[in-house]
């Protein structure tokens, strides 16, 4: 039987007297866990230039096109910021936790033309190149997360030892602070809040992009600091997966599915849930039964998760994509998943579906916060969707977000 975590107990206010989220501590255990992966594969140094791996390494935010700002991060040094315009005037008082400035380099994605990219991409290879030798670290390896590839191109022409480390930086963040968990907790209540306001307001007669609105204006409201997109599907959209926010009417009886995966954030952790609604009448039998089939589904992936199972344990309790007719496991990749979830809401290890899992299995750990969401419906008929974020604990693991997920919710008429 699946399990609920206990709700927190504190708001997401400052206050003296009781222990909440405690940023500092936070920063700093992120920066251990960063840094003990980078010894364990020998990398002294990486360059960032992706926005939700800066905050993890750094905790500041900035624009989030890539390369405006990046980062130096060293495993034996305090960090380099390279910092865009305005911003650099603004920051240092800001962030007095970071001791290096520098004004960041950047081709604006190529605007400025081929010569004008190629010589700033040159100016910002020296320059990283200078704060390596100032180290002592130019013949060691240099790991890249989020580096164009002119600028790539021009740090190899200096004979530095470019090597990819997305799959280092995910490593590290795999694994959440007692913080972390607190903020994808407290995320998951700002959710419940936009959920309850969805149901409430949810009428035949309303369009999709109103539905959105009415996230937005309550997840602000209880205390969410970003909320970069919001979905809703209604009626015959609902299955399988397709554009949303049409402006299609949505009638009565009609089902309708939120997506609120990546959307709502809280201290740049983000909220992956789905929820089923249908509007102003009961649903029908055969909707009843999908649901059935997708809550029994769901579950038997959650309590297969647990610490020191592996992915493809849990994976084998998702339908193959047989189940729908489909030919290959690729198409209900982010459809039947279960995924990491942290900062900057997109995907984090580990990933559980059938596609990967039964064949690289990983190791499930304490700590990991992971969304399981599956679907069931009919093709232009309609469907169903659920999707619950858990966090694996020494025993087994919790579901987090507490809004009610037994049942299509009805939406009073």
């Amino acid at each position: 039987m699946v399990k609920m975590a206990e709700k927190i107990t504190f708001g997401n206010t400052i206050a003296d007297w009781q222990e909440r989220i405690n940023v500092v501590r936070m920063r700093e255990e992120r920066i251990a866990r960063a840094r003990a992966t980078m010894r364990k594969y020998g990398v002294p140094a990486l360059l960032v230039g992706a926005s939700e791996n800066i905050r993890y390494l750094t905790s500041l935010r900035g624009s989030p096109g890539q390369g405006r700002k990046y980062i130096l991060f060293f495993a034996e040094h305090d960090p380099v910021v390279f910092e865009e315009p305005g911003w650099i005037r603004q920051m240092p008082d800001q962030a007095p936790w970071i001791k290096n400035w520098r004004i960041a380099r950047y081709w604006l994605g190529g605007v400025c033309g081929p010569e004008a990219s190629k010589d700033e991409a040159e100016i910002y290879a020296a320059e990283i190149h200078q704060e390596l030798k100032d180290r002592g670290l130019t013949g060691e390896k240099l790991g890249l997360v989020g580096v164009e590839g002119l600028g790539k191109s021009e740090l190899e022409k200096l004979k530095l030892k470019c090597v990819e480390a997305k799959s280092l930086i995910l490593e590290a963040r795999q694994v959440k602070t007692r913080d972390e968990i607190n903020c994808e907790k407290m995320v998951a209540a700002i959710t419940s809040t936009a959920w309850y306001k969805v149901w409430q307001g949810l009428r035949p007669g309303m369009k999709e992009k109103d539905l959105t609105q009415i996230v937005a204006n309550a997840a602000y409201e209880a205390g969410a600091d970003d909320i970069p997109s919001v979905g809703f599907r209604s009626g015959p959209e609902t299955f399988e997966r397709g554009f949303d926010r049409t402006g299609r009417t949505i009638e009565l009886g009609d089902l309708v599915i939120g997506t609120l995966c990546g959307s709502i954030r809280f201290m740049g952790y983000g909220t992956c849930t789905f929820r089923t609604f249908c509007a102003g009448a009961k649903p029908k039998d055969r909707e009843k039964d999908w649901y059935k089939k997708l809550l029994d589904r769901v579950n038997a992936v959650i309590e297969a998760i647990k610490p020191g199972a592996t992915t493809a344990d849990a994976a084998k309790y998702f339908a193959p994509a047989s189940s729908w007719g489909y030919k290959d496991e690729a198409e209900v990749l982010t459809i039947e998943i279960g995924h990491g979830i942290g900062i900057g809401g997109g995907y984090d290890y580990p990933i559980i579906n059938r596609q990967w899992s039964l064949k690289h299995p990983a190791v499930i750990e304490p700590g990991m916060v992971i969304a399981v969401e599956s679907s069931e419906g009919e093709h232009r008929v309609g469907g169903v969707r659920l999707e619950n974020m858990v966090v694996v604990t020494e025993t087994g693991c919790e579901i987090i977000d507490h809004f009610p997920r037994e049942e299509i919710l009805v939406a009073p008429a």
